[in-house]
This record gives structure tokens, C-alpha cells and sequence, in this order.
């Protein structure tokens, strides 16, 4: 394909604008301070483009043949100077022009590389209004702040870091992500810097002769809303949904000549189903999976079965302890965000090992969320026995959080007595309203698919496949992110999902003659990552480092023997087995990234904890200390 993907940073507003260039100019310098934008030569007074690729790397284009003809917002953003302050509102930036449209959208993004189907766009129309829009999927972010009366923009989150006089971590943010494992939208970790909602678009209108910029408006592009007439038929079902599936992958594959793209390839039907549309389309697929030996769930047999019955090569990517350690601090730079997910840093191997032979990357990523693939009878029952008790002890949206297994219900434990006064009105339920809007589902399984698609998709799996493979030139392309499948899916009767304990039901009537029956039948099960395992074992002594006591008493949120009380199983029932390393990595993410994102220094470290003795050791001194 030749391009790499790349980033996009941007202004729009009043402000004095020799100010606003030198701020522009030093985030460069400092992006790379070996490259310096067009020195000695004249800029576009209008639109400076860069692009900022792998490592800081980055190169100035001058846009000087954009005209009124292709901007039509060009002549309302020349600036009127009038004693050194710009009266009219005006747009410099560094980014990627991927496009120019009739619709005046001047910088783009695509996780996938094709440039019909932007992902995140920022568009100016010509009666002085800023748009920011993100596509309903997630697959792309895009962050805001304002300062002043100007509004900075970037489609990743550190970029706009040097804008902001002082990075604070926002504790609403923070709360967020202790629950969830990812920071809600539009709330970002940082304070003062928000993210578009997949989706929706913010609007800004500006008043040119006040020089004010009004509140944005919110407007939702999308609605993922069940369909009021409902498909029952098998057989049409089937049908419909084979052609669907293949139309997906024909626009997703519509670019590429002869070579070869790489499958992450888990054993699973998703991403089996993705491998098998590829090789019926003609395309030449190499497939990569993950091994965590001994320890972890092994889905090597399947993904070899698969590969076989494919006949496509299968490439092997061992994940341990060592490689983890090794990738762990380049995985939360390449995330942005922070992400406790202990799939993550798999996934940044994986597409490491990729990105030596190919450029684009197919997951099976959204299948789960359109066919209802994650465990909804627990859930399903719990709405059934709430409508039959609506004065029952917990709600279905306080069921629903439960299922994040996240530090939700355990603040008093969690959090030093400053940020649990401040979270003392916020309720991590009402991130759940929308995505559970009756009104747009009414029945039971649309509305959890519909909260799937908004939660655990948009705002967590989708955005992190995407920065993994960015961080290494890869263009990530999901086949199940398609809308007109998508949208067929809120057709289906509630039977052709989930039939009796069959969850994915009519996915794999229709595809059970693309793949072997033991892959397409078998029951699901998430990606086998041994984090209980390594905590407790090889990353023993690293859980006195990344966890120090003294370290977290310094930055004065989570109580500072949190980790101790984990691995003793003090913390709460619900936190024990393969949960203990989930918690525990959830706030290991954490604690690197504001090392690593943000840049704050660690501080001293302290020895009052228990991971500086052998692990056996602190074991028995346990044992003899209880009798």
C-alpha cells in the first residue's frame, strides 16, 4: 500500500496567532528535535500539514493547492488581524489531509487505511462551525480541550499533552477506568481533555464579533436501535447473512493488490470466519497466533486446524513472561491510553511479528458484539427476575457492571480518603445509561448486544486494536465493523442469536460449511492469558516496583497496600483465581502509564511490602504468623 498510518493535531479558534504558531512549532521540535518545519521558507497562511509516524518521525507538506474550489471554508478562515489578535476563526494544524470533500472535512483518520471510510474527522463548514465526528464502531479516537477561546484537537491523546499548562489526572476519569478497565467516553484520564463519543459529532459555533466560541453541541450520527419488524426464518437468515459477510470483506479487501495480509487468528469462530472469507476472496493470508506454553489456556490445536483446513501458513507468537516484561512499557505507549486489559500486551507481539511481513491486519474483532457471543444468560436471567422483582436488592444496570469484574464496589478499599470524597457523586451507572436505552431496544438481547457495541467495543476493543497496530505501520481492518451487517443484525429475532445454551447460533449455521465442525461448535472461551500466574510468579518482585506502597502514597489514589491486599485475598470475595491478576494488572496499567504517558517521576520506593522476599518465603512467614 506504501503510506503508514499517522496522526493529526490541529487549532481552531481566536487566539493571537504568532502565539498559537510558536506552540505548534515547539510541539514539532520536540515530536523530533532533529527535524524543524520548512525553515527559511514561506507557509500556507491557511492549512501547514504534517505527518507524524512511527517514533516521532514526521515531514511538512504545504497544502498551497487547495483552492476556493476544493475549500470552500477558505476565505471566512483568513485571518483579520487586529492588534495582534485574530478576529476571525482560523485553523492551523499538523495531521494528515487524507481527504478533501464536498462536506468540507479537512482532516481525517482510518484504522483500516481506506481512505472512502474515515474513521474520525474534524470539518469546518463555511458560517464559522468546527465539527469533530467519530463513526458509531470506535475504531478511531479523537481528543479535544480548550484553551482560551481556541480549540485544540488531536487523534491521539498524548499530542495534545504539551498544549495544557499542567497534565492532571482527572479523578472522574480515573473511577472510570477502575471500573471498566478503560476510561469512559467522553471523559479521558486527563483533566480538561475529553473524547469524542463514538458515533456523534460536536459541533462548535463561533460568534465573530463577540470572539466567544459557544458550548458544542452534541448530535448523534448513529443509533445502534432495534429494527421494529423481525426476522424469524432460518433459512433467509442464513442466507442474507452469507452475502452480507461477503460484501464486508470485498469493501474491506477493495485496495489491496497481490500481497499478503496477515490474520490474528485465535482458534476462535470470529476470527476463523475472517480467515475463511479471505481465502474464498482470492487473498493471500498469513496467519499469526499467540502460545502462552503450559501456563496459559492453550488455542494453538484450533488455530492449527484452522490453518490447515485452510491451507494458509501459520505463524506461532510465544508469549512469555520475559517477552511481556520486555514489551509491557512499549505497549503503554503505543495504547495512549491506559488499557487493564491483560490481552493487550499479547496482542502488541503479535503485531510486532506481523509487521515484519505485511501491512495490513485482519481481527475478528466485533463478532462477539454483533451475534451476542459474550455470556448473556447470566444477564439474561437477571433482567427476567428484575422485571418479576423490580424491588430486588441490585439492579439489571448494577448486574450489567458486575460483569466489567473490575474494582467497582470496593472504593472504600481502593481509593486514599481524598479521591473517595471525590467519588462520593459519581455513579459508574450512569456510564451504562445510553448504551442500555430501553427505548432503542426494547427487547432484552438487542439492548445488551446495542451496550456491547457502545461499551466493551467502541470504547475499549476496538480503539486499542487500532493503536497496536499503529505503533507498528499497520493498518487494522475488522470485517465485522461493517455497517450494513451490523445494522442487518438488530433484524434478528432473539431465537437466531442465542438458541437455548448456543450462543452465535445463526453465525455458525451460516458458515458451518466454511470450517471444520469442531471449530465452528465448540464452545467459546476468552484468550487464555495467565495473568494470576505471572503476577504471582515471574512478576513476583516487579509487583514491589510497579506497585510500590510508597509510590502509590505519593500520588495519593489508591491506597497504598493495595497489592498486598490482593495476593492475600483481603480485598473482597469476588477477587480470587484467575481475578487476582486481572485486579492486579488493571492497576499495574495504570501506574505505567502515568509513568510513561504522562511522564511523572516515581519518587522514592519503599520496602514495606512483601514482594521483595522470595515469594515461599512470604508464604510461610504467612502460614507461621497465622497459627
Amino acid at each position: 500500500m506504501g503510506n503508514i498510518p499517522h496522526h493529526f493535531l490541529g487549532y481552531w479558534g481566536y487566539g493571537a496567532q504568532h502565539e498559537l504558531e510558536a506552540l505548534l512549532s515547539s510541539i514539532l521540535e520536540n515530536l523530533s528535535p532533529n527535524l524543524s518545519p520548512c525553515r527559511g521558507e514561506a507557509l500556507n497562511p491557511i492549512w501547514n500539514v504534517v505527518y507524524i509516524g512511527l517514533e516521532g518521525h514526521f515531514g511538512w507538506q504545504q497544502k498551497q493547492d487547495l483552492d476556493a474550489e476544493h475549500l470552500k471554508f477558505r476565505s471566512p478562515l483568513t485571518p483579520l488581524k487586529k492588534g495582534g489578535r485574530v478576529e476571525a476563526p482560523f485553523l492551523r494544524g499538523l495531521g494528515d489531509l487524507f481527504c478533501v470533500s464536498p462536506k468540507n472535512q479537512i482532516a481525517a483518520i482510518s484504522a483500516s487505511g481506506l481512505l472512502t471510510s474515515p474513521d474520525a474527522w474534524v470539518s469546518v463548514q463555511e458560517n464559522n462551525c468546527l465539527i469533530l465526528g467519530r463513526e458509531p464502531f470506535g475504531k478511531m479516537p479523537l481528543y479535544w480541550t480548550q484553551q482560551g477561546q481556541v480549540i485544540w484537537f488531536a487523534s491521539q491523546l498524548q499530542l495534545l499533552l504539551p498544549i495544557l499548562q499542567q497534565s492532571e489526572v482527572s479523578i472522574s476519569g480515573l473511577y472510570g477506568y477502575s471500573c471498566f478497565s478503560y476510561v469512559p467516553t467522553p471523559l479521558t484520564p486527563i483533566k480538561g481533555v475529553f473524547a469524542v463519543t463514538a458515533g456523534t459529532e460536536l459541533v462548535w459555533q463561533s460568534d465573530r464579533q463577540s470572539g466567544i466560541l459557544r458550548s458544542p453541541k452534541s448530535k448523534n450520527i448513529h443509533s445502534w436501535r432495534e429494527a421494529p419488524e423481525q426476522l424469524t426464518d432460518e433459512a433467509t437468515a442464513i442466507t442474507e447473512l452469507q452475502t452480507l459477510l461477503k460484501d464486508s470483506i470485498e469493501r474491506q479487501i477493495a485496495d489491496l493488490k497481490d500481497e499478503p495480509v496477515a490474520v490474528f487468528l485465535s482458534g476462535g469462530l470470529d476470527s476463523s470466519v475472517v480467515a475463511a472469507l479471505l481465502v474464498q476472496a482470492g487473498v493471500k493470508v498469513r496467519a499469526y497466533t499467540l502460545d502462552f506454553g503450559d501456563v496459559g489456556i492453550s488455542e494453538y490445536p484450533y488455530s492449527e486446524q484452522v490453518a490447515q483446513f485452510l491451507k494458509i501458513p501459520l505463524i506461532k507468537v510465544a508469549v512469555t513472561p520475559s517477552a511481556i516484561k520486555n514489551a509491557l512499557i512499549p505497549t503503554v505507549q503505543a495504547l495512549d491510553l491506559p488499557f487493564g486489559d491483560g490481552v493487550c500486551v499479547p496482542l502488541y507481539l503479535l503485531s510486532q511479528r506481523a509487521s515484519q511481513e505485511t501491512q495490513v491486519i485482519f481481527n475478528g474483532e466485533g463478532g462477539d458484539q454483533l451475534f451476542a457471543g459474550w455470556t448473556n444468560k447470566p444477564l439474561i436471567a437477571a433482567g427476567i427476575y428484575q422485571a418479576e422483582n423490580p424491588a430486588g436488592q441490585e439492579t439489571f444496570i448494577q448486574q450489567y457492571l458486575r460483569t466489567f469484574h473490575r474494582l467497582g464496589g470496593y472504593e472504600s478499599q481502593v481509593y486514599q480518603p481524598e479521591v473517595y470524597a471525590q467519588i462520593q457523586n459519581l455513579y459508574p451507572e450512569d456510564w451504562l445509561l445510553a448504551a442500555l436505552n430501553r427505548d432503542e431496544c426494547p427487547s432484552l438481547l438487542h439492548r445488551l448486544r446495542r451496550a456491547s457495541l457502545m461499551l466493551k467495543g467502541a470504547q475499549n476493543i476496538h480503539p486499542r486494536a487500532t493503536a497496536l497496530g499503529f505503533a507498528h505501520g499497520l493498518w487494522v481492518r475488522s470485517p465485522f465493523c461493517d455497517l450494513p451487517l451490523a445494522e442487518w443484525t438488530f433484524r434478528l429475532s432473539g431465537e437466531l442469536c442465542l438458541q437455548g445454551a448456543c450462543e452465535k447460533y445463526i453465525l455458525k449455521r451460516a458458515v458451518e460449511n466454511w470450517l471444520p465442525p469442531e471449530i465452528v461448535w465448540r464452545q467459546k472461551r476468552g484468550m487464555g492469558v495467565p495473568l494470576t500466574s505471572w503476577c504471582l510468579n515471574d512478576f513476583w518482585h516487579q509487583l514491589g516496583i510497579w506497585l510500590n506502597p510508597e509510590t502509590l502514597r505519593a500520588n495519593n489514589h489508591f491506597y497504598p497496600h493495595i497489592a498486598a491486599q490482593i495476593v492475600e485475598g483481603k480485598l473482597g470475595a469476588a477477587i480470587q483465581g484467575r481475578r487476582i491478576g486481572e485486579t492486579l494488572w488493571l492497576l499495574i496499567m495504570w501506574q505505567l502509564w502515568r509513568s510513561h504517558v504522562l511522564n511523572e517521576e516515581l519518587g522514592k520506593q519503599s520496602l514495606d511490602h512483601p514482594f521483595w522476599l522470595h515469594r515461599w518465603l512470604w508464604i510461610n512467614y504467612k502460614k507461621i504468623h497465622n497459627l
